[in-house]
């Protein structure tokens, strides 16, 4: 399955959606974008996963990753709205206690189009 992901910055925000599949696979990509991403050194990014099917460790080790390089720049990175099979990978990793995870995407990273 392919990976979407799109990134919308605001105020030193920034939202990452990601769309299909985390796998060993697809993780490259997913990498790539949060290396650009952390150049531009938001403080917080937010990583809205309703709509990730599935990942892997690969993957979880990408969003570790992120986590690190962000906490290295003084900044924050939470997962939002994982659906259950992705929350329980959290769960049984203890990963949902190193990672912030909301229920939903935070109300302040709901960005319209023109704001």
């Amino acid at each position: 399955m392919e990976l979407k992901v799109s990134t919308r910055s605001h105020a030193g925000h920034a939202l990452v959606a990601i769309t299909g599949e985390i796998d060993l696979y697809t993780a490259p990509h997913l990498q790539s974008e949060f290396t650009r991403l952390l150049q531009e050194g938001p403080s917080r990014v937010v990583i809205d996963m309703s709509a990730v099917d599935f990942c892997d460790s690969t993957g979880m080790n990408v969003l570790l990753s992120a986590l690190k390089r962000m906490k290295e720049q003084g900044g924050a990175l939470d997962v939002a709205a994982p659906r259950p099979a992705v929350r329980k990978i959290l769960q049984v990793t203890g990963l949902d206690s190193v990672f912030t995870v909301h229920d939903e995407v935070p109300q302040e990273f709901l960005i319209t189009e023109g704001s």
